[in-house]
């Protein structure tokens, strides 16, 4: 099994080298990196040539919402530290002062490093707080105005809903599975997934259909070969202060789980044929019959004698 990291391995890398560099001493350099994350995310590194000791650190997302993340990105990172307007072409960038370096600057980094997943958990983080208040004012016998849900497209072809109640949160994603083969391998992989939750009975529940939840009854919900809907059912425990980070932390990066580990077992299914292959070829070259060879003796050559 193969665990992805939540944050982005080479933001951190870049910028860590960047502050070390700093610290010792040395003279800013120039700095342009971009890569690509999961979900078509990308990330841009880069300095202003007249001040090199200022880095942004910059995020492109589809499903960027600037009302529903603002607060709670400015509550990680500072809203001096954001830069209004970012980046051309980008949602987010976040300045690094190498002259002004925090003395817990490795948690700094790693913070920056989860541009993607704190976009990302302000949807949870709301509905997480919607749940709390829905349950006080149903023990209280109040009326609350029933909460929409947050729709989050964080692909072209893929949508995430989350809708809380008194008593729970509910995830929904769409997943495409194009290939035949990923269907069969998806199938099995969630089915282990309703095997786990018999074993752990906190563990949330985990549902899987090719048809639309009931509560997307009203919605834009895809339907389509290899269209799938994963449905889980966070409840307080998993929700409360405690255990909330954790939670979003694997849902963020569930979709890739799934289908990286599709992609992985697809693999190892193949080689594990070509090597089969291989063995049985190798049975059958030694299980081959030998051609037989003609052999010339004295008695069926022509002698031929000058006269």
């Amino acid at each position: 099994m193969i665990l992805l990291e939540v944050h982005n391995r080479i933001i951190q890398d870049t910028l860590s080298v960047k502050i070390r560099n700093a610290l010792e001493g040395h003279s800013p350099s120039s700095v342009l990196v971009i890569n690509a994350d999961f979900d078509g995310v990308t990330y841009k590194i880069n300095n202003q040539p007249d001040n090199k000791n200022k880095i942004h650190t910059s995020v492109a997302l589809r499903f960027f919402d600037k009302k529903e993340s603002e607060d709670h990105l400015e509550a990680v990172y500072g809203k001096e530290n954001l830069l209004d307007p970012p980046e051309e072409g980008y949602d987010v960038t976040v300045v690094l002062d190498l002259e002004n370096i925090p003395e817990d600057w490795e948690k700094r980094v790693k913070e920056i490093s989860m541009l993607k997943r704190h976009a990302f958990a302000a949807f949870f983080l709301r509905q997480f707080k919607l749940q709390e208040e829905l349950s006080i004012a149903e023990k209280e016998n109040k009326e609350l105005d029933t909460p929409k849900a947050s729709i989050v497209r964080y692909r072209d072809d893929e949508t995430m809903w989350i809708e809380a109640k008194s008593d729970r949160v509910t995830f929904v994603f769409s997943t495409v599975l194009k290939d035949d083969d990923d269907i069969v391998i998806g199938k099995v992989f969630l089915q282990e997934f309703k095997e786990g939750r018999r074993a752990n009975v906190t563990a949330p529940q985990v549902l899987f259909s090719w048809d639309p939840p009931a509560s997307l009854a009203d919605t834009d919900a895809r339907v389509g070969e290899g269209v799938g809907y994963i449905t889980f059912v966070l409840f307080p425990r998993h929700t409360q202060a405690s255990n909330g980070d954790n939670t979003i932390n694997l849902i963020h990066l569930f979709r890739n789980y799934l289908h990286y580990h599709i992609k992985c077992s697809k693999a190892y299914i193949h080689s594990r044929m070509r090597a089969k292959t291989a063995d049985f070829l190798k049975v059958l070259n030694r299980a081959k019959p030998e051609a037989p060879s003609k052999k010339s003796t004295i008695m069926n050559r022509k002698q031929i004698v000058n006269t």
